[in-house]
């Protein structure tokens, strides 16, 4: 059963509850730099694999680019 987050700002179906970890895996950011913002919180790296997101929850990615 697919369920609904809001992934920067858009409604996005994914399977919960997964951590962190599998989401960014899903989305092709396996291993990328990225922020992390779930329900207006800041997760840590070390923290991905054991934080879930569920259901209705609200994440922010932001990726990092070097260059000017």
């Amino acid at each position: 059963m697919n369920d609904s987050i809001q992934l920067n700002g858009q409604a996005h179906a994914v399977q919960c509850p997964l951590s962190v970890s599998a989401l960014l895996a899903s989305l092709g950011f396996d291993g990328i730099p990225v922020v992390v913002e779930l329900d207006e919180q800041a997760v840590f790296p070390r923290d991905y694999a054991s934080i879930e997101v569920r259901s209705g929850s609200k994440v922010e990615l932001v990726t990092l680019a070097a260059g000017g």
